[in-house]
């Protein structure tokens, strides 16, 4: 295991942090690790200006992971009543079965924890993903059962199968 460092995002890495997360949701570099969603989707994860927006919102936590000056890791966590909804982890593909994501959901869990009186944590996830859905089970989260329909936003990304959804799983602090 590489020595990782974890550090609040700042607004200047909003660029940085669009391309990592591009890089390890869509197109052809992403098939190097196993977070890909290249085959349900095209377009983009995220921008620049989406994460510059989230990055200044007094809601929403933005952890990076550094491996000394290269953002390999970043995950979201926003706060919505009295619970830590976290969204966008994401590990460089080259770095992905390492442990890296385990300890920034971990670090992210705990920064949340500490920063705000939360009940939960909840999240949000294609179900047909059905590895994902076992890799937060191990980390203690629980499928409910409820499902959303997947979001539209036809300026990043557009879907390649029908009936894409969200479901909500959630694990208490």
């Amino acid at each position: 295991m590489f020595p990782l460092t974890f550090l609040r995002a700042q607004l200047h890495d909003a660029p940085a942090l669009a391309d990592l997360v591009n890089s390890a949701y869509r197109g052809e570099a992403s098939r190097l690790g196993w977070t890909t969603e290249a085959d349900l989707l095209d377009g983009k994860r995220t921008d620049a200006e989406e994460l510059t927006a989230a990055l200044t919102d007094p809601a929403v936590l933005m952890v990076a992971g550094f491996e000394a000056d290269r953002l390999v890791a970043c995950v979201q966590v926003r706060l919505a009543d009295r619970e830590a909804q976290i969204g966008m982890l994401t590990v460089d593909p080259a770095r992905q079965n390492r442990g890296v994501g385990r300890r920034l959901l971990g670090a992210a869990e705990d920064l949340a924890a500490r920063t705000w009186a939360i009940e939960r944590f909840a999240m949000f996830v294609i179900p047909r993903r059905a590895e994902l859905l076992a890799y937060y089970q191990r980390r203690g989260y629980r499928r409910t059962g409820v499902l959303l329909p997947f979001p539209e936003n036809p300026m990043l990304w557009q879907p390649k199968v029908t009936d894409l959804s969200l479901e909500r799983l959630e694990k208490p602090v």
